[in-house]
């Protein structure tokens, strides 16, 4: 019982925050600056997000030449500024990756 009351509570909690910023989108005015340094935040959590995936691996730095992960990633950035195609990019990725840790491993 009180894990579903858990579940509920978090549901209403974030249906909340989710919903009043819906609400009140359109009467708040943003500056341009603030417009424009809202333009870095995705990239910003990218490459929170990616470059400890790549580089630490499994809880230590890992720049050997073992890590084909460095080399999925160097390849995915290639193909993505080459193609700028998502599908190829992520395929290409994983299959510099794959063979990688084929041929090293």
């Amino acid at each position: 019982m009180n894990e579903w009351l858990l579940i509920g509570g978090m549901a209403l909690v974030t249906f909340t925050i989710r919903y009043a910023l819906i609400a009140l989108s359109g009467r708040i005015r943003l500056s341009a600056a603030m417009t424009q340094a809202l333009g870095f935040v995705p990239p910003a959590v990218l490459t929170a997000l990616i470059v400890p995936a790549v580089l630490i691996p499994d809880r230590a730095l890992d720049v050997s030449w073992g890590n084909g992960r460095i080399f999925g990633a160097i390849a995915a950035l290639v193909i993505g500024l080459w193609r700028q195609n998502l599908l190829l990019t992520i395929v290409g990725g994983m299959a510099v990756f794959g063979l990688w840790q084929w041929a090293v491993g």
